[in-house]
């Protein structure tokens, strides 16, 4: 099986939206097709507004900044992610407490998290691990009533629900990205940011047009310089002083073309989640065949969109790396998600041991495979996909 590069699928609607934009006189950048994108996405997650940006590892440092920590603040962050969910942490003054993971869904753990929380957490950054949601309703019902601002890192999570709710609008930030690998794309780079607060959608909106984000007062214009209408700032520059720069601002802006696709895609995702779904069901039926797998699915309520797919063997390390060994003979594409965060070396030098975070230490080193699951798969690869785990697996166990 040739190596997954797309986890979403780009055909003849996305091309005919390019060429519609290239062949118009329409701008390339900070256009129609940004506001119409972002207009359907807040509309889709529920969301008061949502901005795009260049990537989701950027949706992920602007949440981290609105957040404002200082000294003496503690954030509490899952281990079980891609490393940009908390790598904005390693330039805040914040003290960041990993929580353990709950071993079903791998997840933030909230009896855990509960344990976690001092009158010192400002923030948790979670994520829907996999497309699978976290639950939702048990964290917010800990730090709502303390003040403490939830980030959703929903990279994962498109076409996933949530008790008849959407990420992205389940908790005060939700962090999305648009790479390659995602459920939908824009172009094999982007992300978006959404929020319910007006003050923090313009902050973001500042941000990422190269503004500054800082602490400003009204001012006299008296003795400026004469001005024109015409002039960058002419209406703004003398308007106000300010007091303290928070941040610099940066060019975030995804361009016209990137959104024009994402919205195509957006109208094409449930038949994308859609096809995992029904990928999903195959290697569930193999699975269930050989009692040393288990395969942890969601209750009622809550919507898998299964951008990764992940099983636990739990007949030992030595199985779990031979059926590994085994699949990557077949052909079958192998990459284990994910390394848990505290014990990458940057976070080992702020303090972070092994024993941290047992559950996840534990499922990552002895049980946890994840096998390929996207749309991109033909009909064929999926078939390929299925003897391999069925022979591997037959040949492991029964070794």
């Amino acid at each position: 099986m040739p190596a997954a590069h797309r986890g979403s699928v780009l055909g003849d609607a996305e091309a005919a939206a390019l060429s519609g934009l290239v062949t118009s006189s329409a701008p390339l950048s900070s256009g129609e097709r940004r506001l119409e994108f972002e207009r359907r996405f807040a509309r889709h997650t529920g969301a008061r507004h949502a901005l795009s940006v260049t990537s989701g590892t950027v949706a992920l440092e602007l949440a981290v900044h609105l957040l404002d920590l200082a000294e003496g603040d503690e954030v509490v962050a899952t281990p079980q992610t891609f490393q940009a969910s908390v790598q904005p942490l390693l330039s805040s003054p914040a003290t960041v407490r990993f929580c353990d993971i709950d071993p079903v869904s791998l997840n933030m753990d909230p009896a855990r998290l509960e344990e976690l929380i001092t009158d010192r957490t400002r923030a948790v950054v979670l994520v829907h691990y996999g497309g699978w949601p976290a639950d939702m309703d048990r964290v917010m019902a800990l730090t709502r009533p303390r003040g403490i601002t939830v980030i959703e890192d929903c990279a994962h999570a498109l076409g996933s629900r949530y008790r008849d709710r959407v990420p992205g609008s389940l908790a005060d930030i939700g962090c999305f990205s648009f790479h390659a690998s995602k459920n939908i794309t824009t172009l094999g780079e982007g992300g978006m940011i959404t929020v319910g607060r007006d003050d923090w959608a313009e902050r973001v909106d500042r941000l990422r047009s190269n503004e500054a984000d800082g602490q400003y007062r009204s001012a006299e214009a008296a003795g400026a310089p004469g001005l024109l209408p015409w002039m960058m700032y002419s209406s703004s520059a003398y308007a106000k002083e300010c007091t303290s720069v928070l941040r610099h601002g940066t060019n975030a802006t995804l361009s016209e073309a990137a959104c024009a696709v994402g919205t195509v895609q957006l109208d094409r995702m449930d038949a994308l989640v859609a096809r995992r779904r029904a990928v999903a069901a195959r290697l569930d039926e193999v699975l269930a065949r050989f009692p040393q797998c288990r395969v942890p699915r969601p209750g009622p309520g809550v919507e898998h969109a299964y951008h990764l797919y992940t099983f636990f063997v739990s007949a030992g390390p030595e199985v779990r790396e031979k059926l590994v060994r085994g699949l990557d003979e077949r052909g079958v594409q192998i990459a284990l998600r994910y390394f848990p965060m505290h014990l990458l070396p940057e976070w080992r030098a702020r303090g972070h041991r092994a024993g941290e975070c047992p559950v996840a230490e534990r499922l990552w080193f002895e049980e946890h495979v994840n096998l390929p699951c996207h749309p991109g798969l033909s009909d064929e690869q999926v078939d390929h996909l299925v003897w391999a785990l069925d022979d591997a697996l037959a040949s492991v166990v029964a070794a």
